[in-house]
């Protein structure tokens, strides 16, 4: 099963003094493993353009659509048996101390033929 697993920053970090993983490990290791089909590292905020289209009109701006202080700062695509295990891949990402991981599985959609 496929899981998106969105790296993002957080305002209330692990407090733990102990050292964070190595991130090359934890990539190595997963890549390795055949879990980690993908992933990067996202360019700051500052960089972001954000699109809309209402009620026919493009409308872009500059920077992320939410106001938020937590940001999305890199991505990883998962390949996991199942959610379990994409947990167990996520516990051990340096960001889930410092930050903030969220799992999501793709869709189940159905196939749509395009004419």
């Amino acid at each position: 099963m496929k899981y998106m697993m969105f790296v993002c920053t957080d305002t209330e970090p692990d407090t733990d003094k102990a050292d964070l993983p190595d991130i090359d490990t934890w990539v190595a290791e997963n890549d390795a493993r055949g879990r980690r089909l993908d992933g990067h590292e996202l360019a700051a905020t500052t960089t972001a353009t954000t699109v809309r289209v209402r009620n026919g009109e493009l409308l872009v701006s500059d920077g992320p659509f939410t106001e938020t202080k937590e940001v999305i700062v890199g991505y990883d695509l998962l390949e996991c048996a199942d959610l379990d295990e994409a947990i167990e891949v996520a516990r051990t990402h340096p960001m889930a101390r410092a930050g903030r991981i969220e799992l999501r599985p793709f869709a189940d959609l159905p196939f749509r033929q395009r004419d």
